[in-house]
């Protein structure tokens, strides 16, 4: 593993119930080392946003999850791990597919679209101190080598499907730790502005009329005009009205 320290401490676990809940629960009862990747062929209850579930065929994706501890971060800035992770994924789908051919986006607050199809996960658990964050978990779903999803035919994608070629998982997971490691250095040297930049400038629809749907199930137009720093989606409503909104308060109609 040509890094400094993600991925140093590799943990291959042939199954497990959720590679985040194992390395929380590693965290709880070990002094596990920063950069510890907890991996596995076979997530049988894995995490997803909003209390989803992600499913993945056995020894056919990458399922893994990194440990940060970030305390250099102020609790304000947490939503800066959910950048870099995205951005880190982007990076090596970026390598893997030339921008020719397929449109690699940033779907708020961290899906990974491909061609519009989603094709990465992520899921970012956090301890907190009271001021600091003490430790993160970094949960990635990446579809890699599965052609076929079922129920979400017609939204999930992979590297297979999209390259008609079998991708070595290894090889993906060590792209995937230099990534991190190397936009992790970058929001431990306080480069915010530098990952705001580029994490909108792959914001899936950004700038662009979008229909959502709140919490009450009502449908509305809106405009993306950014992601706040606490993590916010800022759209511009009717009458050029600005509102943030949180994860849990609006999401994009599918």
């Amino acid at each position: 593993m040509e890094t400094l320290f993600i991925g140093k401490n590799l943990l291959f676990l042939y199954e497990v119930e959720s590679t985040n809940t194992y390395a929380m629960n590693l965290l709880r009862n070990v002094n596990t080392i920063e950069g510890t990747v907890v991996y596995t062929d076979n997530q049988t209850k894995g995490k997803g946003q909003r209390g989803a579930l992600w499913t993945s065929k056995i020894a056919q994706n990458i399922t893994a999850s990194v440990i940060l501890k970030p305390q250099f971060l102020s609790i304000s800035n947490t939503f800066y791990l959910s950048k870099i992770s995205a951005l880190a994924v982007y990076d090596v789908l970026a390598d893997i597919l030339p921008n020719s051919q397929y449109d690699i986006k940033i779907k708020w607050p961290n899906d990974i679209l491909v061609n519009q199809h989603k094709i990465s996960g992520i899921l970012i658990e956090n301890n907190f101190t009271s001021t600091n964050i003490q430790h993160s978990v970094i949960g990635i779903g990446l579809n890699v080598n599965q052609d076929n999803f079922n129920d979400f035919e017609r939204t999930a994608i992979s590297l297979k499907l999209l390259t008609n070629s079998l991708h070595s998982r290894d090889e993906i997971l060590e792209k995937l730790c230099i990534n991190i490691e190397k936009w992790y250095l970058k929001l431990k040297e306080s480069k915010l502005e530098l990952i705001d930049t580029c994490y909108h400038d792959y914001l899936f629809e950004i700038n662009k009329i979008t229909v959502f749907v709140d919490v009450n199930h009502h449908k509305f137009n809106g405009r993306i005009k950014s992601v706040t720093k606490a993590g916010k989606l800022l759209l511009e409503l009717e009458n050029d009205l600005l509102k943030e909104f949180d994860i849990k308060e609006v999401k994009f109609l599918s």
